[in-house]
């Protein structure tokens, strides 16, 4: 038997095992074998993994997290999967996804208690409808709130760092903890929630009154300008790079040629040269070898280096998330 016969059989023998204790924990509707990450991501890129967990309930996070972590069994947690790119062999463990799993939401003035799991898009339209403004920013982001808060999500000068005012955080120890804005530790596309290894449960969320007209005006013109700069017709992960100090991402790929570069069916945007699109059919390996030709190109040319802001996940994790 070769080695790569003997460490599947290994990582299948695992996976079994791990779904008969997660299906006699959650259920049947929770749990399921082999499920296509092309289908949980925005990039639609993705071999299978061997599990997936989709919890009913905030408890339910905190048990499959339990039985997980007791078993040592490789696991991440992903929310609507708009900044991933998974490896085309898959996921050797288990994917935990919160996102139209966990969706309520409570609004009490301006205050505004939700779970981890709703879609930007679909807050902001419940704040339009209630008059709260200060989220017009988030309108267009393609995530969840928790994915947000985790990575502080942000656009058109806007962050969840302005109108986040706490968050409930389950830590690697099992211990549920409510963070303050300021104990969240937000800078540029980072949260402490990164270091601590912790999961967005609920979020707390301080908005302001405004007037229906005012936030669906500027609501509808941060929608505009999106459709009309960005490619949101391909699939893709968002900004394939964060941006350099100084500059702008798109900007150095298109002043280094690249405009419309493709490898495969991997391509950097005619639209706007900060997105890596799947043309259809495109795989994780295209798009690493182009994310690697334009970091390259970029470094060579300007002496700037692009660090990406989609998150490349590998077929064997290292260690925990």
């Amino acid at each position: 038997m070769t080695e790569y016969n003997m460490n599947l059989e290994y990582y299948e023998n695992r996976a079994a095992d791990m779904t008969v204790k997660l299906l006699e924990k959650l259920g049947t509707q929770e749990v399921r074998t082999m499920a296509a990450l092309c289908e949980l991501t925005s990039f639609k890129i993705g071999g299978p993994a061997d599990l997936l967990i989709q919890p009913a309930s905030v408890e339910n996070v905190a048990a499959a997290l339990e039985l997980l972590r007791a078993d040592t069994y490789p696991f991440m947690v992903i929310g609507n999967g708009s900044n991933l790119l998974f490896s085309d062999k898959g996921y050797r463990g288990a994917i935990l996804r919160i996102a139209d799993n966990l969706t309520r939401v409570e609004i009490e003035g301006t205050q505004v208690t939700a779970e981890a799991g709703i879609l930007l898009s679909k807050l902001a339209s419940q704040f339009l409808e209630s008059e709260l403004a200060g989220f017009e920013f988030a309108s267009g982001i393609p995530g969840t709130l928790g994915g947000a808060v985790y990575m502080n999500a942000g656009a058109y000068d806007g962050e969840m760092k302005d109108v986040v005012d706490w968050a409930e955080v389950l830590m690697p120890d099992g211990r549920v903890e409510r963070l303050s804005n300021a104990e969240l530790g937000f800078s540029y596309r980072h949260s402490r929630i990164m270091e601590a290894g912790g999961i967005v449960l609920r979020v707390g969320l301080k908005l302001n009154r405004g007037m229906y007209k005012d936030i669906k005006a500027k609501t509808d013109d941060l929608t505009e300008k999106r459709t009309s700069k960005q490619p949101l017709e391909k699939a893709s992960a968002g900004s394939t790079f964060k941006r350099p100090a100084g500059y702008f991402a798109g900007k150095l790929i298109e002043d280094a040629g690249l405009r419309g570069l493709s490898y495969g069916k991997a391509q950097v945007s005619p639209k706007h040269c900060g997105f890596i699109v799947n043309n259809g059919g495109a795989t994780a390996e295209e798009v690493l070898h182009l994310i690697n030709v334009v970091r390259k190109t970029v470094r060579d040319t300007f002496g700037v280096e692009l660090e990406p802001e989609v998150r490349i996940i590998p077929e064997i994790p290292v260690t925990l998330v």
